[in-house]
């Protein structure tokens, strides 16, 4: 069993200030959320960028000047930026984050549906993205809701187009994906590369199940506002982030694990290869 990967995400494409004050929105609050939550004990930041308008945007300055603010502070820190077709689906564009050269970049490994919206990511896409991150030193975070798309990365693998060490995301809670109950983990798990590293996520009510089962599972945790704006179940108290990261650290000592620092997880492989640090 390793130390718990803890994959922080706090903001999203989706939740907004009117669903939640505490979603960091600008540069300057993704910046100092995830400095606040580097301080608490995080491995890797998963992060979104949103334009003046508050609205999701690919732009490579706009995800530069929130990566450049967050390694004046947190030098170490694994970076990961979505490359999602949930709200733009041509290449150049969901691609021109890559050109950052941040350790990571998402690669959700299927199309799939949301409640209210597709997000498409044709094959070709897939493969696209993947080589230009190779290209660039780019470390894909491999998106999982259900298991074909384990399957498809496998095949990606057989194909050496992904290249270990492997890290997956299996968020579980989405309508059209698989939900959190045991048997659904299993089987995910199940289909998993030997050696790969895996966290489990969970959208809604589904996050704190998610998350206490990979704690007590051996795995990592995906956590923040993007997927939950509740502490609980009921959805009568709003979050944040730190509040959120918190309880993690609380579940984590039940279980007596130890958290991955973000040098021991980016010297598995995660750095970006070709960053000099």
């Amino acid at each position: 069993m390793h130390d718990l990967i803890i994959n922080f995400t706090p903001t999203g494409m989706v939740p907004t200030k009117a669903m939640n004050p505490a979603v960091p929105i600008s540069a300057m609050e993704i910046i100092e959320e995830v400095h606040q939550a580097y301080e608490e004990g995080i491995t890797l930041v998963h992060l979104h960028a949103r334009d003046e308008n508050g609205e999701p945007t690919y732009k490579k300055e706009i995800y530069d000047s929130i990566v450049s603010g967050i390694r004046d502070h947190c030098r170490d820190l694994v970076i990961c930026l979505s490359l999602s077709g949930r709200n733009f689906n041509e290449f150049e564009k969901r691609s021109e984050p890559i050109e950052l050269m941040p350790d990571m970049g998402s690669l959700t490994l299927s199309s799939l549906n949301f409640s209210t919206q597709a997000s498409v990511n044709a094959p070709d896409m897939i493969v696209r993205l993947a080589e230009k991150m190779n290209e660039y030193g780019v470390h894909p975070e491999l998106e999982i809701f259900d298991l074909g798309m384990i399957h498809y990365g496998k095949y990606l693998i057989q194909k050496k187009i992904l290249q270990p060490p492997y890290y997956f995301n299996i968020i579980f809670g989405n309508i059209a994906g698989m939900q959190t109950n045991f048997n659904a983990m299993g089987a995910a798990l199940n289909e998993l590369p030997e050696n790969a590293y895996w966290a489990f996520g969970g959208i809604g009510g589904q996050q704190l199940q998610a998350n206490a089962a990979a704690i007590a599972m051996g795995g990592g945790v995906r956590v923040g506002l993007e997927d939950n704006l509740y502490y609980d179940r009921n959805k009568s108290l709003l979050t944040t982030n730190i509040a959120l990261i918190r309880r993690i650290k609380e579940l984590a000592d039940i279980f007596e694990r130890k958290i991955m620092t973000p040098t021991h997880f980016g010297n598995l492989g995660f750095y970006n290869s070709k960053r000099v640090r």
